[in-house]
């Protein structure tokens, strides 16, 4: 249900930036309002245009979101302040924890809007550290942070 709700969230989002981006350019003159004059083939074109943005809605929550391991060493209780203040400084508010699962929410709702509501990153302790589910580029980032402070860290320990 929610790759369903993802892929018609993408077609609307799809179809608002390409009316206002026609809007903007027939107000400042530069095309005609008229579909059948700022179309090559007029509705025709309107209808593949919006057949092109339903495949690529259909395609792009396949592709957009993913889980992936990252190595955090530590029991949950050790890592999981650590884990908490490394995602306030990425601007990301613990909006739930339920056992060993933590889920975090964008603190702007500029932010949240702009990935259309789909910002949450939920970490689920398993051993050796987290898998993180949520938009692939924000995971990807967050767990080589993520990794790169713990690995720090512990470099710190063992130089003492």
């Amino acid at each position: 249900m929610r790759y369903l709700i993802r892929a018609i969230k993408y077609f609307v989002y799809f179809a608002v930036i390409l009316t206002i981006t026609m809007a903007i350019m027939a107000a400042l003159g530069l095309v005609d309002p008229d579909p059948q004059v700022m179309f090559r083939d007029g509705w025709k074109s309107v209808w593949q245009i919006a057949i092109l943005f339903a495949v690529v809605s259909l395609v792009y929550p396949m592709t957009g979101f993913r889980r992936q391991e990252a190595i955090v060493p530590g029991e949950y209780s050790e890592v999981r302040d650590k884990v908490v203040k490394f995602m306030e400084s990425k601007d990301y508010v613990l909006e739930t924890e339920e056992g060993e699962i933590m889920t975090f929410r964008l603190r702007s709702s500029l932010g949240r809007a702009v990935k259309m509501w789909e910002d949450r990153v939920t970490f689920i302790k398993e051993p050796g550290g987290f898998v993180v589910e949520g938009l692939r580029k924000v995971i990807v980032r967050l767990i080589s942070g993520l990794e790169y402070t713990f690995r720090n860290e512990s470099d710190d320990n063992y130089s003492k």
